[in-house]
């Protein structure tokens, strides 16, 4: 048996609305939400009395996934939010972007930041890193020629 493709990726946040409406900014599209609860997804996360809010965003061309999660029971425990880029487990997205400068200006512009500097990496990609909703950290490459 082999892994067939990734699915999506889960990120818990606080402010669901919050997170949706970064991503669909970048050009995410809301793929489907709703609320989940029931012995069966305790089952499958390992907590007691599971009832989330979610989103899953996708990707224009539909191969990428991301599953926004909000805990309203149990709670979610505190994590890092403000962690750095070389902090152990899971610390980035990325996401290719058609035009990295304009996409920037327009971030920064709604408050997001940049994390380091929007750098040129060979001949391949113009690439940063910004501040996305509660911590999450945000890779944007636009390809080059």
């Amino acid at each position: 048996m082999t892994i067939q493709r990734m699915d999506h990726v889960g990120v818990v946040v606080e402010d669901l609305p919050a997170a949706v409406e970064f991503f669909t900014q970048l050009g995410m599209e809301v793929q489907g939400d709703g609320s989940v609860e029931g012995e069966w997804v305790d089952r499958i996360v390992g907590l007691d009395d599971i009832q989330v809010e979610m989103a899953m965003l996708k990707t224009a061309t539909g191969d990428a996934k991301i599953e926004l999660v909000k805990f309203l029971s149990p709670p979610a425990e505190d994590g890092s939010p403000g962690a750095p880029s070389n902090m152990t487990g899971l610390r980035h997205l990325c996401f290719e972007v058609e035009d990295v400068d304009k996409l920037v200006a327009e971030l920064q512009a709604r408050g997001n930041g940049l994390v380091g500097e929007l750098v040129t990496y060979g001949n391949s990609y113009r690439l940063c890193y910004v501040h996305g909703p509660e911590g999450i950290i945000v890779e944007l490459a636009e390809p080059l020629g």
